[in-house]
């Protein structure tokens, strides 16, 4: 029972990050189960189990909110389920050192995207007349499924963070869009790790079932946030969190030397601040820069 609580609470929050920035349940439950010894593949299989619940919930939710865009889901969930069968296929072969270092390495890698893109970078403008095609969609749903269901995580990292770049569609959209395609995704990862797995004694159906359980949960709460959140703040924490798990996992896989692992830790960790921090600014002088734009509007009616 304390399994189940305690993943629940797990999936709630990773949930509530992924339904939010159109990211991050697959990275962060992964870094989780990583964090508590679980193998590299039992791992990237439990979440992508899991996620089966929880996508279908959030995409309902997008969808009931007007979130989704259904062309751009059709063109990304084949190429994203192909992705993902060939991920979890090599996954499921590598040795378990070796795949504790590539996973770790990945959601290490995503989760400092994640941080640098929400705190630093500008999240997108809407283009209304350049609608993404299939020769976008396509090989971004590839890359996106491999890479998710190789570690666990990563297709709300590569394909929202992607579509946001391109200014192609409605940012509320693209989160949307993303998250209801990630169903196809999630099951195609899954069936697949049910085969090569199936020898294998190790899946605790206890951690699938609080990561879904609180996933659904949270499925509406973060679709209704998606539309009034601003999310640079939510995603420079949540980056920082999974940068700074991952990158123990992997100075102990190596062994570091506690000089070492002291001054990466504290770089870090000023980096993460430094996002966080920086993320506030940027909320705040948008909101000056709206609250300009409202007052100049407004005296110009009254002057006309």
């Amino acid at each position: 029972m304390e399994t189940l609580v305690l993943f629940g609470i797990a999936g709630f929050l990773a949930q509530l990050v992924d339904g939010t920035l159109g990211m991050g349940y697959g990275v962060t439950s992964s870094t989780t189960l990583l964090a508590f010894g679980t193998a590299p593949a039992v791992a990237a299989a439990s979440v992508n189990l899991a996620q089966v619940g929880t996508t279908f919930a959030s995409g309902a939710s997008h969808w009931k909110f007007r979130n989704v865009d259904w062309r751009t889901v059709g063109s990304l969930a084949l190429p994203g389920a192909l992705g993902a069968i060939a991920g979890a296929t090599v996954v499921s072969s590598l040795a378990v050192g070796f795949a504790q270092v590539w996973v770790s390495t990945l959601l290490f890698l995503l989760g400092l995207y994640v941080l640098i893109r929400f705190a630093f970078l500008k999240l997108g403008k809407l283009i209304t007349d350049k609608r993404p095609g299939a020769k976008f969609l396509g090989p971004l749903g590839l890359v996106g499924g491999f890479i998710h269901s190789s570690s666990g995580g990563g297709w709300g990292p590569v394909a929202t963070t992607t579509l946001l770049s391109s200014g192609r569609l409605e940012p509320r959209k693209v989160i949307g869009s993303v998250s209801a395609a990630e169903f196809a995704v999630t099951v195609s990862a899954s069936i697949t790790f049910f085969f090569v797995l199936a020898q294998q004694d190790g899946m605790n159906f206890l951690i699938v079932g609080g990561l879904l359980i609180g996933g659904v949960l949270a499925a509406p709460i973060a679709a209704w946030l998606a539309r009034h959140m601003p999310p640079r703040v939510l995603g420079a924490g949540a980056g920082g969190m999974i940068v700074l798990t991952n990158a123990w996992l992997l100075l102990r896989v190596i062994d570091a030397t506690p000089v070492v692992f002291v001054t990466v830790y504290l770089g870090l960790v000023a980096l993460w601040i430094t996002g966080i921090t920086a993320a506030v600014r940027s909320v705040l002088d948008e909101k000056r820069v709206r609250a300009a734009i409202e007052a100049d509007t407004a005296r110009t009616r009254a002057g006309g």
